[in-house]
């Protein structure tokens, strides 16, 4: 054996161990990662959810939608300083985590127009189509190898929605055509949050994507009537800025240590937290279908949760 080949197989033996143990720890930081997008998502719950309060209120939707990207814009200032700041400024991928916040932009505005034309059962069926789009797109775009079991986990997941929803008698329409292509966006959209997320800080992302908001909301507040909120419309207004600012902290932070595909099934975590929320707070009792698609949304995880800690073993 050669001098060359002998001190090559010596590093292997003596970098083996640690090469594998850090294969360990990254394969580990899956369950981290899930951890922090389910925290996520019920926060995105309570959000939500703040946000139909005040606009059951008649508070304008982008009255409240600009305060919220205000309060999180700032919140991410607070944190980062005049670093932030100068990095906003500096940062190599200005392009790329603006192309982010355009996209995201452009699927909440498809969501909301077809929002107004669809019913919730179908519009929440088809905008969950997003993490099966994110898996899809993982493959070629971030290299990812998708086990059978986290495909499992994503199309069980899907078959959860689509129980809990029952959306009997859905026709293609502007407004079917109009939230698929928000799904499309917002799919992408993580694939687009996974690659910036291993580039710049947590408080950078935000600080884009929430800027780019608010000059949208602010535009948009411009074309309606301002209503000036009372005392307690103004503490829940500022509530669901830092409500908003937590979640997206948790889920760019969980992106962090997790795959995209793994993100995908978590994602449908945000509708058991919806229903448990529209219990809590309205009293809405769900049917039937809602438990069994709840049931089918919870074995997903399950299954995903049992494949990640097997990976991580």
């Amino acid at each position: 054996m050669s001098l060359s080949r002998l001190s090559t197989a010596l590093r292997m033996v003596a970098l083996g161990p640690l090469i594998a143990l850090a294969d360990r720890r990254r394969r580990g930081g899956a369950m981290i990662g899930m951890g922090l997008g389910v925290a996520a998502y019920l926060l995105f719950a309570l959000h939500d959810a703040s946000i139909k309060i005040l606009v059951g209120r008649d508070i304008p939707a982008w009255e409240v939608l600009m305060v919220r990207s205000a309060v999180i814009v700032l919140f991410c200032a607070g944190l980062g300083g005049r670093a932030m700041l100068a990095r906003a400024v500096a940062t190599p991928i200005k392009r790329a985590l603006l192309l982010r916040a355009c996209i995201t932009l452009v699927a909440w505005l498809c969501y909301y127009s077809a929002a107004r034309a669809l019913p919730l059962a179908q519009l929440l069926t088809l905008y969950f189509a997003a993490p099966i789009i994110t898996t899809l797109l993982s493959v070629p775009l971030l290299g990812e190898r998708i086990p059978p079991a986290r495909w499992a986990s994503v199309l069980c997941g899907f078959a959860g929605v689509v129980v809990a929803c029952d959306p009997g008698g859905m026709r293609l329409s502007l407004a079917t055509v109009l939230v698929l292509t928000a799904a499309t966006f917002w799919g992408y959209a993580i694939i687009l949050m996974r690659q910036t997320a291993m580039k710049e800080s947590n408080l950078l992302l935000m600080f884009y994507t929430n800027g780019t908001f608010l000059v949208a909301t602010a535009i948009g507040c411009a074309t309606v009537r301002w209503r000036t909120p009372d005392w307690t419309e103004l503490g829940l207004l500022l509530a669901v800025g830092g409500i908003g600012s937590l979640a997206q902290l948790a889920l760019y932070e969980g992106m962090r240590h997790a795959v995209a595909s793994v993100m995908a099934t978590v994602e449908y975590s945000a509708l058991v937290w919806a229903f448990v929320l529209g219990f809590v707070i309205w009293g809405d009792i769900p049917p039937v279908s809602v438990f069994a698609g709840a049931g089918l949304i919870l074995a997903a995880g399950a299954v995903l949760l049992a494949s990640e800690r097997r990976a991580a073993a």
